[in-house]
């Protein structure tokens, strides 16, 4: 097996399991509030990559204004904030695991699609910033996942080479990005199951939480 000298986390799903929340947060302001019509499934299929990403794919490109999106943007993630921070808590043995690699030096990068009022949210409400070297978000980034520029970016600024970073992620796009990025990757079953993940092959382990046997060993 392989040893990294650098880890990647993507955020919502892998670091917090909060996805059902901003699945919630999603549902009703697209139907409620932007009469989409969609049922729980199709908003599900259609949660990755940028805010804006997402309603252009529902809806068509250039459907709404900079303005507009900037609006329902707003009023997703303040839902969805407001509805997660009760229980708001990183996902069991994450918190070891960041202070081991920490001891060990190894460096660590959050990318994620998220905007930086959501990382924020997260990072400063359970104060962890000080673990993490570089943080690349959806507004430093061109492309979203599957697209590799948001592992890339995050590589270039912890100086490590794609094949010495581990990435952790969630979601099928985001491991494609991994591999798109010329990584291997370790995936949380919070939100998606093992089945969805069969065509991608840079694929390390499957865990449930950080407290699995299986991260021993993995980093240098």
């Amino acid at each position: 097996m392989a040893s990294f000298s650098a880890a990647i986390f993507d955020l919502n799903g892998t670091m917090i399991n909060d996805m059902p929340f901003h699945l919630k947060a999603w549902f009703h302001t697209l139907n409620d509030e932007l009469n989409a019509g969609l049922t729980w499934e199709e908003v599900r299929s259609n949660m990755y990559g940028k805010n804006e990403e997402l309603l252009d794919r529902i809806f068509g490109k250039g459907h709404f204004t900079l303005e507009q999106v900037a609006g329902i943007s707003s009023l997703k993630e303040t839902r969805y904030q407001q509805a997660f921070r009760p229980h708001l808590q990183l996902i069991a043995g994450l918190p070891a695991f960041l202070e081991r690699a920490d001891q060990r030096r190894i460096k660590m990068a959050i990318g994620s699609a998220a905007i930086p009022f959501n990382i924020d949210f997260i990072l400063d409400n359970l104060s962890i910033r000080h673990y993490f070297q570089a943080i690349v978000s959806a507004d430093d980034v061109t492309i979203s996942k599957p697209h590799p520029e948001t592992f890339l970016k995050a590589a270039d600024l912890l100086k490590i080479a794609a094949p010495g970073c581990l990435v952790f992620e969630d979601a099928p796009k985001g491991v494609e990005a991994a591999l798109n990025a010329g990584m291997r990757c370790v995936v949380l079953t919070t939100t998606h199951e093992k089945e969805e993940f069969r065509d991608y092959p840079n694929i390390v382990h499957f865990i449930r939480d950080y407290t699995d046997a299986s991260l021993e060993g993995l980093f240098s």
